[in-house]
This record gives C-alpha cells, sequence and structure tokens, in this order.
C-alpha cells in the first residue's frame, strides 16, 4: 500500500489549511457563494438536499484498517454514524456540518486521506480492479499505475478546471472488473506480440445522459509514455472541449463530434511534441510496485479438512462460500467480499460500528487492510481458507455475510431523492422493495448473474445504462416514475441497455420486474445467464409481456 512521504503529507495539511480559510471567510460573509462553490467542490463538499456532502477520495480502492478506523470515528462525531460507499470506489458522509468539515479533513490528514479533486471539473478518483495483485487472470498488478496516475493528477495546474470532470481506470486483467469501458479513459495492461507489457488505451467512454462505450484510441502504449499520452488526451479535451453546454462538455461528446480519427490525429500530435520530456524511467515503475509487494503469505497447505466439514454441516455457509467468496492466485487463501447489501440496509451504506469492526477483521485476516469496489461492497483479499468459517460467522453477526454477491439483490443504487438535489425519484426505497419482494435466495440463486442498477436521475451514478436490468427514476409532473432498459453490462463485452418501452409507475415498477424475470426462466437454456438470454431473444418478448394490457 502506497505510503505518503513528506512533500505527500506537506501537500495535504496545506490544502486542510487553506480550505479551513477559505470556508471560514464564506461563512462570514466574505465569500460569495459564487465564490465558494469552485473552492469547495475541488474538496469534494456538495451542497444537498438536506445537508452537505462530502466526498472522500480512495485510491484505487485501497483502505487500511487504520484509515478505517478514522472514518468510523468521523461518522461518529461529525455525521449520523453511517457512511456511503459508491461507485467511484469512494466513501461519502451525507450529514456533515459545514463549518465541521475543515476539522473532518484534518483528521483524514491523519491517516493519509483527503477529499481533494472528488468533485469539480478536473481529474477523479483513479479506480481499479478490486482484485487487483491477487487475481488469476491478471496479466499485472494495475495499482503501481493507478498511484503514477494520482500523483501527476493530483492539483494538475493545466487540468484544474477541465470542461467537466475526468474519470480514469485502469485494468490488469483479463476480466474487467473495474468498468474500465465506460470512463473517459480507460487503460488495459496487455502484452505486444514482442512479449512488452504495456496498456491499450481507450477514449470516449462514459454515461450519464449521454451514455458511450469507449474505443480504442491507441492499441499498444510503451509503459514509458504512459504520463505523457495521458496529457497529451487531456490537453486536446480541454482545447476542444465544450464550455458552452455542461451537457455536451464531456469528452465522449467531443469524441464524438470531432470524430475518434480526427481525435487521434490531434493526440498524436500533441504526444510527439511533449512525449520526450515526459517518459517515465524503469526505476519510477519499480519504486511504486515495491509499494504493493505481496503479503507474507503463509506456506500453501492442503484444502482444509475443516472448510469441508463445515460447508456439509452449515448450508448458509455454503451458500456464503459460493457466492461470497473467489479464487486467489495463491493457494489455501481466498478473496472475500462484504456485502452492503443486506435486504433492510441502503446499498452502499455502513455503519461506524461496521466500520471499526471491519477494521479488526482485516487485521485479524486480511493483512489489515480493505478494498472497495465500484458495485459498493468491501473486500477482504487475502483470506486464508482455514479461516473462512470463523470469519464468515464474525460477518453474520456484523449483517455483512448476505449471499447475494453478482446476484439480483446485489444492487448498485445511487442516493436518489432522499438525499440529492438533482434527483427526480427515489432510488433506496425501491431497492429495499425489490429486496422486500425477492427475498428467496433459493430463487435468486436460480436466476443467476443478473446485476440491477438504480439511478435517481439523468447523471446515472448507478450505472443504470449498464445494468443488466437498468432502473432510471423520471419526474412526471411531480411523480415518481421510472424507464428501465435490458441488456447492459459494463464487463468485457460492454453495452448501453436498450430502452423496453414506456416509462412505468412506482406502484407498478417491482411486478413489471417480475414480468421480466418470468420471460427470462421460460427462454432461457440450461444454465444461460439473463444477459445472453436477452441478447439471443431480443427485447421484443420482454416488452409483449410487460406492455400487454397496455
Amino acid at each position: 500500500m502506497y505510503q505518503y512521504n513528506e512533500v505527500d503529507q506537506a501537500l495535504v495539511k496545506q490544502r486542510v489549511a487553506q480550505f479551513r480559510d477559505q470556508t471560514r471567510r464564506f461563512l462570514d460573509g466574505k465569500l460569495t457563494e459564487d465564490q465558494f462553490r469552485p473552492l469547495r467542490l475541488m474538496n469534494g463538499l456538495y451542497l444537498q438536499t438536506h445537508a452537505p456532502m462530502l466526498r472522500i477520495a480512495i485510491p484505487y480502492g485501497l483502505l487500511s484498517s487504520e484509515q478505517l478506523r478514522m472514518l468510523a470515528q468521523i461518522t461518529r462525531e461529525y455525521d449520523k454514524g453511517y457512511a456511503h460507499f459508491t461507485t467511484r470506489q469512494n466513501i461519502q458522509l451525507n450529514w456533515p456540518a459545514l463549518e465541521r468539515v475543515p476539522d473532518i479533513l484534518a483528521d483524514l490528514a491523519s491517516v493519509q486521506m483527503h477529499a481533494i479533486q472528488t468533485s469539480g471539473n478536473c481529474i477523479r478518483n483513479v479506480t481499479s480492479d478490486p482484485l487487483a495483485g491477487i487475481a488469476a487472470d491478471e496479466l499485472e498488478d494495475p495499482r503501481p499505475y493507478c498511484e503514477i496516475i494520482r500523483q501527476w493528477s493530483t492539483l494538475h495546474p493545466e487540468f484544474a478546471f477541465l470542461p467537466r470532470k475526468f474519470k480514469i481506470a485502469v485494468s490488469g486483467a483479463s476480466s474487467d472488473r473495474a468498468a474500465t469501458q465506460v470512463h473517459d479513459i480507460g487503460l488495459h495492461l496487455v502484452q505486444s506480440s514482442q512479449g512488452e507489457t504495456g496498456f491499450e488505451v481507450l477514449v470516449g467512454g462514459g454515461l450519464g445522459r449521454t451514455p458511450v462505450i469507449g474505443q480504442v484510441i491507441r492499441p499498444f502504449l510503451e509503459k514509458k509514455h504512459l504520463l505523457s499520452y495521458l496529457e497529451a488526451i487531456l490537453r486536446v479535451y480541454n482545447r476542444l472541449g465544450r464550455r458552452d453546454n455542461k451537457y455536451r462538455a464531456r469528452i465522449k461528446i467531443t469524441v464524438r463530434e470531432t470524430g475518434l480519427d480526427k481525435f487521434r490525429e490531434l493526440v498524436e500530435a500533441e504526444w510527439t511534441r511533449i512525449r520526450g520530456s515526459m517518459e517515465v524511467e524503469v526505476e519510477r515503475y519499480e519504486e511504486m510496485q515495491a509499494y504493493f509487494s505481496m503479503p507474507a503469505y503463509k506456506e500453501a497447505v492442503e484444502p482444509h479438512q475443516a472448510l469441508q466439514r463445515n460447508q456439509n454441516q452449515d448450508a448458509g455457509f455454503a451458500t456464503w462460500l459460493r457466492y461470497n467468496t473467489t479464487e486467489h492466485k495463491v493457494p489455501g487463501y481466498s478473496a472475500v467480499y462484504l456485502s452492503l447489501k443486506a435486504p433492510d440496509v441502503p446499498p452502499g451504506d455502513i455503519t461506524e460500528s461496521q466500520l471499526d469492526t471491519v477494521a479488526t477483521l482485516a487485521d485479524r485476516y486480511s493483512f489489515g487492510q480493505v478494498r472497495t469496489t465500484h458495485r459498493q461492497n468491501l473486500v477482504l483479499a487475502d483470506v486464508r481458507q482455514s479461516e473462512l468459517f470463523d470469519l464468515w460467522q464474525k460477518l453474520v453477526s456484523l449483517n455483512l455475510a448476505t449471499p447475494n454477491i453478482g446476484t439480483l439483490t446485489d444492487i448498485i443504487c445511487c442516493p436518489g431523492l432522499d438525499f440529492c438535489s438533482l434527483a427526480n425519484a427515489g432510488s433506496i426505497e425501491i431497492a429495499a422493495e425489490i429486496n422486500k419482494v425477492f427475498d428467496d435466495i433459493d430463487y435468486l440463486q436460480d436466476l443467476g448473474d443478473i446485476k440491477i442498477n438504480i439511478s435517481g436521475c439523468m447523471n446515472g451514478c448507478g450505472h443504470q445504462s449498464v445494468g443488466h436490468i437498468g432502473i432510471l427514476g423520471v419526474d412526471k409532473k411531480g411523480v415518481e416514475w421510472y424507464q428501465i432498459t435490458l441488456g447492459g453490462s459494463s464487463h468485457n463485452e460492454a453495452a448501453i441497455g436498450k430502452r423496453l418501452g414506456p416509462a412505468v409507475s412506482k406502484a407498478k415498477l417491482v411486478d413489471t420486474l417480475s414480468k421480466i424475470l418470468h420471460v427470462y426462466t421460460e427462454n432461457r437454456t440450461t444454465d444461460e445467464p439473463f444477459l445472453d438470454t436477452m441478447n439471443r431473444i431480443g427485447i421484443q418478448p420482454f416488452k409483449e409481456r410487460v406492455y400487454a394490457n397496455h
């Protein structure tokens, strides 16, 4: 895990002092709201429906137990005792008092955390694979490259006020668990025909009101040119990006209006001009890689007899093991998903006591580290298989062991109308209703891999456009309705979902979902996932069933 040096720590502390002064001047009436707005946004602070919201950065989703404990302390002291994990692998506080935000930032700085560039028209938190470093299908650990990008992009003077927000994701595995294709820039570690490892670069992806799948702008980029090529893309976008219309300001629109070939030509020209002065030396990569060295794993052992016995004797444990653990590249270890999707909890929410206890579990079972995922769950990445049963029992007592990872109720969900001032409709209550109706674990397991994503408005923070089933809240004359899309994906086969038809009322939404699932179960072949069935039979059978009586 990357550790701050003296320069890092000094920068973050100076930023805290700077924002403390800015906040004081705003509260004293010496700064107007228009003057204060860009300052607070660059420090992760929004003004929401009920209270300010502070978004805290978790670079590439990696947290130490010490940082978790500080987050627990902050939610107790400054908030209402809970926090919310986002699709950007960050964490949000929904109820901080404005005058106390500088104190929160000071506490975060004491454990090498901050909220810099978690909002505003700048380069946002760099995200990655939650299984980075331990995935069996990984070519190389992407986190050292994420850290290099983070250091380059933090407070970059040229990109502090871009036409619109900018998001980068990096993956080093054959399975895209980082949704790289729906980012402004997606980076895939790949191997050339000569055996050299470099990057495939995608550009122009993004969600929101105009969802777009990114396109390959360069099939192979040498590692030494990583930062210069990113800088070239950002410079071209900064020049061409629309500033007259926020809805057309993202790079996805710039690439579409310019054309990929012309955009590539401009990038290549800029890159040729700057790349010689921006090469990343091999020593720099090696320095970063040293921060992410493998933990001191214990010697591999044969499958633990007690593990098999516990599976045979406890059906609940066996189910959890199947859905909430995954393969680890080191024999004798597993990665464990902590589900933040219990039926009675808003998706992604976690309490201060859970944060504290998860920190203790991380120390006990996973080398003191926790990862966040873009699907709003947590991961203990390095758990000995001989300790899985003990860990499961503790997670059950914490309400973090719901065996639903990858199932219908593992829902991505934005805060919606409950918190967000931009939302048109509720999201949390829809997730709760789905959980209430689809509460049979055997039925959920029979349905298999189905990803439901819910957003309360067109900004798409819940990634509804790439959900297998996407649900988008819309406002019809002050009444909440929901538009449904089918067939989306943010995985390797990335796709934008197809609109099912007219929006349905809140009262009919769950019944509509039931009809969609019935069409699936009636038409699937043996063990055929929902997405494959949908792509094979098309959207028409679903449309006919849902709107049969309209």
